[in-house]
């Protein structure tokens, strides 16, 4: 098998393009992939500040690394979960790449610590307010990271989904017919409203596969092993079923993810019944937000999810310390 560009002995295959590449074409591959999602949904220019939110993982280290490349001002923000045998070792990983290839390019990393900053370890802050483990990370990651991003003037906070997560994304939220997660679902979320950072998504054109041969490649050290806590769920069973289509028909997760966003795109440009244009959106949320009446956060309630879970996580740990 001979690389696609220049004929020489070639790494990896990429059936969905059906192309090959050797280790300098495809990191040339990666790069001009990220390059142009970000260039053709108008995601951040050279001078914008980025904030990264790292993980451990391939995806998010990569992203990094590659924006780093690029030439971009990217800082990166690192949630410590405290999650014992897992939180130690992908914290290791981040620090050790920061060393290595971030600190030279003049990137910094910032460490949020939920048991320093929340009052405890994320299992435990699950089982105080009654919330599965994933649902009270994710709150507790979407509050950081837009916090920091915000209260820093970063211009943008950037995040390594990639394909395989959009595609598993979108047929949940077609399975359950989550329209208002429909609207929403795009490689980029403006700022609609003070306290809200502009989010995107740069790696949304390559699969984790493609990813993980780019880390490897690269030599990127980063966490291997799926977070202990996500066992079970939903989005790995969706991954599943994709990679089982994958394999079958190479290209499904591109034409289904990428169809979406055609369709979405001519929907909401033409004025359609039902269509949502995005500066509706963005009115729309006005209408609907509001500052947290705790942390000032935007909120459809008076008190955020945040603010809400932490409270709860305060009372049940005094009940539960109370002498009977």
């Amino acid at each position: 098998m001979n690389c696609t560009k220049c004929k020489t002995k070639a790494v990896i295959d990429l059936p969905r393009h059906n192309a090959a590449f050797c280790t300098p074409c495809f990191t040339t591959y990666v790069h001009e992939q990220t390059a142009y999602a970000i260039k053709h949904q108008r995601m951040f220019g050279p001078e914008d500040r980025i904030l990264v939110a790292v993980s451990g993982g391939k995806d998010s280290l990569a992203l990094w690394d590659i924006l780093l490349k690029l030439g971009y001002k990217a800082d990166a923000l690192y949630v410590d979960l405290g999650i014992p045998g897992y939180s130690a070792k992908s914290r290791e990983k981040v620090e050790r790449f920061t060393e290595r290839v971030a600190r030279p390019h003049g990137a910094t990393l910032q460490i949020h610590t939920v048991q320093e900053e929340e009052g405890a370890g994320i299992k435990e802050l699950s089982n105080l307010v009654h919330r599965p483990t994933c649902a009270t990370c994710g709150t507790i990651k979407r509050y950081q990271f837009n916090k920091a991003a915000v209260e820093q003037e970063y211009d943008v906070m950037a995040t390594g989904h990639n394909l395989d997560d959009e595609a598993a994304r979108l047929l949940g939220n077609v399975l359950h017919w989550q329209e208002e997660y429909l609207d929403k679902q795009s490689p980029i979320l403006p700022a609609s409203v003070e306290g809200f950072a502009k989010k995107v998504k740069p790696l949304y054109r390559l699969a984790e596969r493609e990813l993980a041969a780019y880390a490897v490649l690269n030599k990127i050290d980063y966490i291997v092993e799926e977070c202990p806590m996500a066992k079970g769920s939903m989005m790995l069973l969706y991954k599943e079923a994709l990679n089982r289509l994958e394999t079958e028909s190479p290209g499904t997760k591109h034409r289904f993810y990428f169809g979406f966003l055609d369709k979405q795109a001519l929907r909401q440009g033409s004025g359609q019944a039902g269509a949502t244009a995005p500066q509706s959106m963005a009115e729309k949320d006005r209408a609907s937000l509001h500052p947290c009446s705790t942390c000032g956060q935007p909120t459809t309630g008076a008190i955020c999810s945040y603010c809400k879970m932490m409270a709860r996580s305060r009372l049940s740990s005094s009940s539960a310390r109370r002498p009977s």
